[in-house]
């Protein structure tokens, strides 16, 4: 997940390429499982939840290839590029307990070495993992970190 203005939206992914020259479009998922994106209502800036077709998730990758209505060619499709793609928190399944959504930590303080250090405003991942941002600008790994709803704060390494 990425910086965000408010938890009430959920980025699931972005779309980073254009795939072959009848529009469809590759994205990179941020969900658990990349065919998750079937069952997900997705809108971006330049996209209806209803335009949005799941088309095939692609092997050992997080990556889907998809099919957006209203963009029915490759040069047409190469202006979504970077286009981040959201789902209404609302729609998403509710969790178990001891789990949450990313997003539900918006806000929460984090706390390392017994300090308070900033407080959350998003996830970043790079590749190596999750990275909390707080609306300072700085960073911590969020691998290892202990989340305590009752006090709202996660403490980090």
């Amino acid at each position: 997940m990425r910086k965000m203005e408010n938890n009430k939206k959920i980025l699931v992914g972005k779309i980073v390429a254009f795939q072959g020259v009848r529009g469809d479009v590759r994205v990179q998922t941020y969900t658990q499982e990349p065919a998750d994106f079937k069952n997900l209502a997705v809108f971006g800036n330049k996209i209806v939840a209803d335009n949005f077709k799941f088309i095939r998730a692609l092997p050992n990758t997080n990556v889907i290839i998809a099919h957006i209505r209203g963009f029915e060619d490759r040069t047409s499709a190469e202006v979504l590029r970077g286009t981040e793609l959201f789902v209404n928190r609302d729609s998403l399944p509710d969790v178990k307990p001891g789990e949450y959504y990313q997003a539900d930590l918006i806000g929460f303080t984090v706390i390392q070495n017994n300090q308070n250090v900033g407080i959350i405003s998003g996830f970043q991942n790079f590749g190596a993992g999750d990275i909390i941002e707080t609306k300072d600008g700085n960073m911590y790994s969020f691998v290892g970190a202990n989340v305590d709803f009752d006090n709202k704060t996660v403490t980090v390494k």
